[in-house]
């Protein structure tokens, strides 16, 4: 989302070379899978013919003896030329343990309150966690994601309330190996001190083939952890996480410094994965993509608990905001048109609402802007959701043209709600 506001070029180094793409980085996603099927064809021409010459050199001994020696060159070239694309196509290949399966219940919450000193952070909360949940955690920094995660795991109790804890659980914390990397170690030791192999599901591997699968070639399985990239880092560490069986998968943040075939394999491997994964990210595309719930910090100590990732979380707050528009609208007394009675009251209400915006740090029209907000967006909300049935029949791309009125309509209403939304948290922020 961020990307798509701000970027207007996209430069992608892939396989060591820098492709420049007009455009967002949706126009970038859209041009960069049509140019994967292309070469994807390419691709499977080139291995047709290969295979075609390698059983051709497999013929009888007479065949071998009568070959040409320019096509032996040839398909020794094509090897050459296979052998590279599949270094250079490489990807990161991992796939998550689950371990043992825990309990159905990870943790039931029962009026829960903690804090610290006079600071609350969770007041009064009652949820339950169960296993196969994507739970991501959606609140500012110091708001108590990360006191919320230790009360989960039962690492702390909490000031009053009850909790319920589920069994056989083995949790793989993400953030606690982010301080644990011994840059004198080497990425073996990292990964599997003591021993060559490691067992994923089940499987044991050779560690320098699990290393290969994270993009770390064989030559620098035995390098020191200090010669690493951040990206890199955080690569050794999620297969750190990845190579300990467990059930319950903590992970604080990790996308950082993540390039975007990783990003998105882990996507694809959190939404597959069988056990329950708590999730802290600032990475809304990340939240959408992987949360089934989130819980969300609105402040004071109160937590929601939603269905869905951080859009569905924005979305749910526009249509509070605009049913709380539309009550007060419906509740207020309208005022006598003239008479001084009507121009005292049209007065003091400029007055308080003027009082109001200045002591929120927003100026008249900026209040006014915020408080329609919500309204503007619940309804390109409404107008989306009927685009989106529309689009879903099939008989609507008979007629090409309404399908790509409908299109464009859509992607014009998703810029403007990203506006709006952006400009609501600017509002929002400076009246604070």
């Amino acid at each position: 989302a961020f990307l798509d506001r701000v970027a207007n070029r996209i430069i992608e180094l892939d396989r060591g070379q820098l492709r420049p793409y007009q455009g967002n980085f949706s126009d970038y996603q859209r041009k960069k899978a049509e140019q994967l099927v292309v070469e994807a064809a390419q691709n499977r021409k080139f291995d047709k013919f290969w295979k075609q010459e390698e059983v051709w050199i497999r013929k009888g001994v007479e065949a071998r003896r009568t070959r040409n020696e320019g096509r032996v060159r040839r398909l020794e070239a094509l090897r050459g030329e296979r052998a590279e694309r599949r270094e250079r196509l490489g990807q990161v290949g991992f796939a998550l343990d689950a371990g043992g399966r825990s309990g159905q219940l990870i943790a039931e919450f029962e009026h829960v309150s903690h804090g610290y000193g006079d600071k609350v952070l969770i007041r009064d909360f009652t949820t339950r966690i169960l296993r196969g949940d994507k739970l991501g955690l959606i609140g500012p920094n110091g708001a108590g994601k990360t006191t919320l995660i230790k009360l989960i795991l039962g690492e702390i109790e909490p000031d009053s309330g009850r909790i319920k804890h589920g069994t056989r659980q083995e949790v793989a914390y993400f953030d606690q190996f982010r301080n644990q990397l011994d840059d004198d170690a080497t990425l073996i030791d990292t990964i599997s001190p003591g021993s060559d192999t490691v067992e994923i599901g089940g499987v044991r591997k050779h560690v320098i083939g699990y290393l290969e699968e994270f993009l770390f070639p064989a030559e620098r399985a035995r390098a020191k952890v200090s010669a690493l990239s951040g990206g890199e880092r955080n690569r050794l560490l999620l297969a750190r996480l990845f190579a300990r069986p467990a059930n319950i998968l903590v992970l604080d943040e990790p996308t950082n410094d993540l390039d975007i075939d990783t990003l998105e394999l882990l996507e694809q491997l959190l939404q597959d994965y069988k056990g329950t994964v708590i999730l802290v990210s600032h990475d809304r595309a990340f939240l959408d993509n992987v949360a089934t719930q989130s819980i969300v910090f609105a402040g004071e100590g109160e937590l929601l608990e939603l269905p869905g990732g951080y859009s569905d979380w924005l979305g749910w707050r526009a249509r509070q905001e605009a049913e709380k528009a539309s009550l007060a609208a419906a509740n207020a007394v309208p005022v006598a048109a003239g008479g001084k009675g009507g121009r005292r009251d049209a007065c003091a209400t400029g007055e308080s609402a003027g009082a109001k915006a200045k002591k929120s740090g927003l100026n008249y029209k900026e209040q006014k802007e915020l408080e329609s907000l919500p309204g503007q967006i619940a309804a390109l909300e409404t107008e989306q959701a009927d685009l989106a049935r529309q689009l879903s029949d099939p008989v609507v791309y008979a007629d090409h043209s309404r399908a790509a009125a409908l299109n464009t309509r859509g992607t014009e209403i998703d810029e403007t709600l990203l506006a709006l939304l952006a400009r609501w948290e600017e509002l929002e922020a400076k009246a604070m």
